[in-house]
């Protein structure tokens, strides 16, 4: 817009004389004044009311920021949105642990008063009540079948060590057998030759390695034991964790303490006419009535005779008494078969005691049959050999064979009357003390079976070694037929001979195989948890088999 000019004539008595003033307008109000004054001199005179126009002053318009003050930009994100912190947490904090500390319990319990009369009312008010629903719940059966565990189980079977001597191993011996002792820390194994059919004069050796031991060399024993001869089976004693016996292929049965490493051996039988004729594949021992402190440990050889010994004052073993299996002692009905080595069907190959009776045991002998035997029995056997005791006849019952020689028999734990037996037919035949006929006949391997034995904590639970290099584990109470776990111990179809639970640490097994190694596997829960009613179901086998 164009500026407009206002000229003022002034009269001498209103604006002073050469002043003058101008007054510029702009939009909406704005307006500036200009003061001048008029050029001096006389010629002023004419020229003092002339136009002119100066620099003009601004003057801000405070309408524009007012509305500017009362509106918001317009755009497409909103103002900013004010927060707070206002957390779960409390500015301010304490501690409020689980325990309290020792002063505050002392304080509690000085100034805590306990109503003594009013709980024994209480207690005397329910007491009725809680005992009628305490006795219904003992008797109730909903939950039968319901097992509780509050430990995580193990679902798998691991091998925990394999262990082995390479000094045997380099002379290929076998281990021929493997003993738990007294604590269930230390294993024990034998080596020596099982398919050797001459008279062996090799050194051999028995080798401990303790588990429990936080350097633990698996090719390293704790202890090796020096053995004349090739050694074919071994046991700790029961109770004396360092007292472990062994029987030789010689015929000679000694006995070590593993607690003297310089000079181990305490006792043996030697050379005599009471010794055995045969290798000793069995040694058990024996609880003395009669001699508390004193030891006495059976032997089994293929001789057939079965020989109790004592200790003696000289380190000497003497024979207590004498057993001796004969073919007459065998019914006709059992279909004996007539061998070119006259008595060696009823050599013995294994025994095993009752879990019931000390007086009862089961041996396997070479002929493929099972006798139920008596240490009571007072017949005298029909062959005697001159030896310094008069041996008697054992044996009460003979059971079906096997279609070959018996090579392991094991007493269950928790039935009175059952046993199991395997050989070199590859059958493990179920059986009652009281019938000759097998519950049960399981053909596992189309080769020898050797070692078979029950689970200390499970009453349906066993386990087999086999010629195929395989350990089964057999849980009756999921199949009848065929293993619920089968481990390979060895490659190459290398024969497993021996095997042994462990009594104190019940998840470990031990087997020893044809390759001179021992391996220590780690059970699953499976097959150390007994389960309910396990007891019943091993009953109701047994009785349902037999009638």
């Amino acid at each position: 817009m164009a500026a407009a000019r206002v000229s003022y004539r002034a009269r001498h008595d209103v604006i002073p004389p050469r002043l003058s003033v101008s007054m510029a307008t702009g939009g909406r109000g704005a307006a500036a004044l200009v003061v001048g004054t008029p050029p001096a001199g006389a010629a002023a005179a004419a020229a003092m009311f002339a136009d002119e126009t100066v620099p003009g002053a601004a003057v801000q318009s405070l309408w524009r920021s007012a509305r500017n003050a009362r509106c918001e930009a317009k755009s497409c994100q909103t103002g900013e949105v004010a927060t707070a912190e206002a957390a779960v947490q409390s500015r301010s904090s304490r501690d409020a642990a689980v325990q309290t500390n020792r002063g505050a319990v002392r304080d509690v319990q000085q100034g805590a008063r306990v109503d003594d009369s009013g709980v024994l009312a209480f207690l005397r008010r329910v007491e009725e009540v809680v005992t009628k629903e305490l006795n219904k719940n003992a008797t109730s059966r909903a939950f039968d079948g319901f097992d509780v565990n509050w430990t995580d189980q193990n679902r798998t079977v691991m091998c925990l060590h394999t262990l082995s001597y390479p000094e045997a191993q380099d002379q290929h011996l076998q281990v021929t057998g493997v003993s738990w002792n007294a604590t269930g820390s230390v294993v024990a194994c034998s080596y020596g030759r099982l398919n050797d059919g001459d008279w062996s004069t090799e050194k051999s050796y028995v080798c401990t390695w303790n588990l429990d031991r936080r350097r633990l060399d698996p090719q390293r024993p704790d202890l090796v034991v020096d053995a004349p001869s090739s050694v074919m089976c071994l046991a700790f004693h029961p109770s004396q964790p360092s007292l472990i016996a062994a029987g030789l292929f010689s015929g000679e049965t000694v006995v070590w303490d593993t607690s003297k490493p310089e000079d181990p051996l305490i006792w043996r039988t030697g050379m005599t006419d009471d010794t055995h004729t045969d290798p000793v594949y069995q040694v058990h021992w024996l609880p003395d009535a009669k001699h508390g402190n004193h030891i006495q440990l059976l032997s089994a050889s293929t001789d057939g005779k079965i020989l109790v010994w004592r200790e003696e004052r000289d380190g000497r073993l003497a024979v207590a008494e004498g057993f001796a299996l004969v073919a007459q002692q065998i019914p006709r009905s059992a279909q004996l078969k007539k061998l070119v080595w006259g008595e060696v069907a009823v050599g013995v190959t294994s025994l095993s005691f009752s879990h019931f009776d000390p007086h009862v045991f089961i041996v396997g002998v070479e002929g493929g049959f099972s006798l139920k035997c008596s240490t009571t029995a007072d017949t005298a056997a029909p062959r005697q050999t001159g030896g310094s005791v008069p041996l008697r006849a054992p044996a009460e019952l003979t059971f079906s064979p096997h279609s070959g020689p018996v090579y392991s028999v094991s007493c269950s734990p928790f039935h009175r009357n059952l046993f199991l037996s395997c050989g070199t037919d590859g059958q493990v035949h179920l059986s009652s003390m009281l019938q000759t006929q097998p519950l049960v006949s399981l053909q596992l391997s189309t080769k020898y079976l050797f070692c078979v034995r029950w689970s200390p904590v499970r009453p349906l639970v066993f386990a087999v070694a086999s010629g195929e290099g395989d350990v089964h584990l057999f849980d009756f109470e999921k199949s009848s037929q065929k293993p619920a776990v089968s481990i390979k111990q060895a490659v190459d179809e290398c024969p497993v001979y021996c095997l042994e639970f462990n009594t104190k640490q019940t998840q470990l097994l031990a087997a020893g195989d044809a390759a001179g190694t021992v391996k220590v596997w780690q059970l699953s829960s499976d097959f150390t948890e007994q389960r309910p009613r396990e007891m019943n179901h091993l009953e109701q086998l047994a009785s349902e088999l037999t009638d």
